[in-house]
C-alpha cells in the first residue's frame, strides 16, 4: 500500500494524476478513488461524493478501510479498493498523515510518500485554487501535522519543480515497489 500525504497545495493530486497516466494499463498498480463529503469541483481531485450521514453509515458498515476528518470534511478509502494488495498489486491512495498508523495496521507493507513544497509555493498554489481566503491559507500553512511512521517506509518528494520532474520521481518510487518489474 502506498499512502500519499502532504500539505494542501503540495501537488498530491497533480502527481497522482501524472503517475496514473504514466502507469495506465499496467495491472501492477491500482489508484484508489476516495469517498469525500464534498461535491466534485473542476480542477479538484476526482472522487466519489456523499453526505456526512452517508459517510457515517458507510463507516459504520465497515465499508471504509481508512477514514479521517479534516478541514470540515470526511475522507475515506473504500475497503474494497485494497483488495489488490493480496494479489501483489501496488495500491496507491491519497491519504492523510493522521491515517498512517491505521494504514500500517492494514497492510503488511506500507510506503508513505510525503509530497512537500516550500511555504511560498504552497501559498501561491492555494491562492490560485481560489477556494480559501488569505486568512484560511495562512492558517493552513501554520498548521503542523507531524508525520511519523512506526514501520512504514517514508519517501519524500520535493514538488517545487516541473510536474514532469516530480512525477518522474514519483513513478520511479512506485515502479521500484512492484514485485514484478
Amino acid at each position: 500500500m502506498v499512502l500519499v500525504v502532504g500539505p494542501s497545495g503540495a501537488g498530491k493530486d497533480t502527481l497522482m494524476d501524472a503517475a496514473r497516466a504514466a502507469l495506465a494499463g499496467d495491472g501492477r498498480f491500482a489508484f484508489v478513488r476516495r469517498l469525500i463529503t464534498r461535491q466534485a469541483m473542476a480542477g479538484a481531485e476526482d472522487h466519489d461524493s456523499c453526505s456526512a450521514a452517508e459517510f457515517d453509515a458507510a463507516e459504520a458498515r465497515g465499508e471504509l478501510a481508512l477514514s479521517w476528518r479534516a478541514h470540515g470534511l470526511c475522507y475515506g478509502i473504500p475497503a474494497v479498493a485494497l483488495a489488490g494488495i493480496a494479489g501483489g498489486q501496488v495500491v496507491i491512495a491519497n491519504g492523510s498523515r493522521r491515517a498512517v498508523p491505521a494504514a500500517e495496521r492494514l497492510a503488511g507493507r506500507v510506503t508513505v510518500v510525503n509530497i512537500t513544497a516550500p511555504n511560498g509555493v504552497l501559498a501561491r498554489r492555494l491562492a490560485a485554487r481560489g477556494r480559501e481566503s488569505e486568512a484560511d491559507i495562512r492558517a493552513r500553512l501554520a498548521r503542523e501535522v507531524p508525520l511519523t511512521t512506526e514501520r512504514a517506509q517514508l519517501v519524500s518528494i520535493q514538488n517545487d519543480r516541473t510536474v514532469a520532474e516530480a512525477a518522474g520521481e514519483f513513478v520511479a518510487v512506485l515502479t521500484a515497489l512492484s514485485p514484478h518489474r
